[in-house]
């Protein structure tokens, strides 16, 4: 199993509007896809003065389902994060693979 863990943090200005965002509309998007099977949202317990940071990890079978992903619906998504959240929020993808 493959974990693609997505870390964001976002803007105090953009918070409440970003985590309602996700939860109603980016996150379900991501899931419609087809290409994972269960997603953990999750905050990450550290203080930030500049923001508040998430971890969403979304589960998928193998790196060839996640490949997919990428080719078809990763681009369009990450496009309506930035363009809702432009200067407000910083992010970075890792790959896990459950061992």
């Amino acid at each position: 199993m493959i974990i693609y863990n997505v870390t964001v943090k976002i803007s105090h200005e953009k918070h409440d509007d970003w985590v309602a965002w996700m939860k109603n509309v980016h996150v379900p998007e991501v899931m419609a896809t087809g290409m994972f099977s269960n997603n953990i949202f999750s905050r990450v317990m550290m203080e930030d003065e500049e923001g508040t940071n998430y971890s969403i990890q979304y589960y998928c079978d193998n790196l060839e389902t996640l490949q997919k992903y990428q080719d078809e619906y990763a681009a369009e998504l990450q496009k309506a994060h930035t363009e809702r959240y432009k200067e407000h929020f910083v992010a970075f993808r890792t790959l896990l693979e459950v061992i």
